[in-house]
């Protein structure tokens, strides 16, 4: 087809309109989570701390919400033959648990060195584990296989619309349970969940801060915020297991697709979610995780993983806690993305 004419689209990977129709979609599967609060944290910290209880979410963490909602937004004869994906942790017993709702397929790519405790939520969930070696080149090239043996739907953890605006979905639960916090705290890896919750929370209300967490020993978000672009780590080394991706393109840097809109020539253009929205960055070492860990085991009587834990840690920081730009925040909110704790690692880093 010769094209007649351009034209120009640029817009996010979601918005505020397909996170609300994924909360429709995805109401009667979810769990509404909870929010809770703890005097004694509150005087820790100085501020009042309002913790949204993501660890309480279906398979122990928000990945459901995202999962949720990319498979049941694909028509009947997509998901017939099964949806495909490759992660280490919580999406992949997320999306397990989604495509046994739906009653299709779930072909898991694993990683040989993937926590065990998430590979049994796969297996518990239905989820048809397939092995790959410990990086990025051989999950992706696994997931290829499987894709043209099976012709399964390839569903991403976190760059995909569909997801982010299933994850987009706390923030609209948050703040109508919290309408008054001032900011909001997020764990940051792949991007999928802090776009999501940045889009959704500063529609409703544009004042609002969002921070992202990060660990020090993968602290890749930060550098790519600071450079524009993706910046990928040779090594990432943190006990925060589920922090360990790299930012995709639909949530850090722009994404130009061509494509044919009757006889015009279009280019779609996907902004850059993370480096728009999110305010700033709070790096933190993981001795501080262990330690906001067990606070919230100790106080909030909550249990959550390393990830999880991190936006506790980003709070009771010198970083954060001596920041002037954030001395007007008095109601912050904080999402406890899991629970899924590898006990065995839980239990050394205590020790340490």
């Amino acid at each position: 087809m010769e094209a007649k004419g351009q034209g120009t689209a640029e817009k996010y990977a979601a918005d505020i309109s397909s996170i609300r129709e994924a909360q429709l979609r995805i109401g009667p599967f979810i769990h509404r989570t909870p929010v809770v609060s703890s005097e004694t944290l509150d005087a820790i910290a100085g501020r009042k701390l309002l913790f949204k209880c993501e660890c309480f979410q279906k398979g122990g963490s928000f990945k459901f919400r995202g999962a949720c909602n990319a498979v049941f937004s694909l028509d009947d004869d997509q998901a017939a033959k099964g949806v495909v994906t490759h992660s280490s942790g919580n999406y992949a017993a997320a999306l397990s648990l989604a495509a046994k709702l739906r009653g299709i397929p779930g072909y898991i790519i694993i990683p040989k060195n993937a926590p065990k405790c998430k590979v049994e939520n796969v297996k518990r969930y239905g989820g048809r584990v397939i092995w790959s070696e410990s990086n990025l080149r051989s999950r992706e090239d696994t997931a290829t296989k499987v894709l043209q043996e099976t012709g399964a739907v390839l569903l991403h953890p976190y760059n995909d619309g569909r997801t982010i605006s299933g994850q987009g979905t706390i923030s609209l639960e948050l703040l109508e349970q919290a309408p008054q916090l001032d900011a909001i705290i997020v764990p940051i890896s792949g991007g999928g969940l802090i776009s999501g919750v940045a889009l959704a929370a500063k529609s409703i209300n544009p004042a609002i801060r969002v921070l992202a967490a990060e660990p020090m020993g993968a602290n890749d978000a930060a550098q790519s915020k600071a450079a524009g672009r993706i910046i990928t780590l040779p090594e990432t080394n943190t006990i925060a297991d589920g922090l360990r991706a790299f930012l995709g393109d639909l949530t850090c840097i722009f994404a130009l697709s061509i494509f044919i809109l009757g006889d015009v020539l279009a280019f779609y253009q996907s902004r850059p979610i993370v480096r728009d929205l999110v305010d700033d960055m709070i790096i933190v070492e993981d001795k501080a995780i262990v330690e906001a860990m067990r606070l919230c085991y100790e106080i909030l009587k909550v249990v959550v993983e390393p990830s999880g834990a991190i936006g506790l840690a980003a709070v009771l920081s010198d970083d954060f806690r001596n920041n002037p730009a954030w001395k007007d925040c008095s109601n912050i909110g904080i999402v406890l993305s899991g629970g899924n704790v590898d006990l065995d690692v839980l239990w050394d880093s205590f020790r340490k």
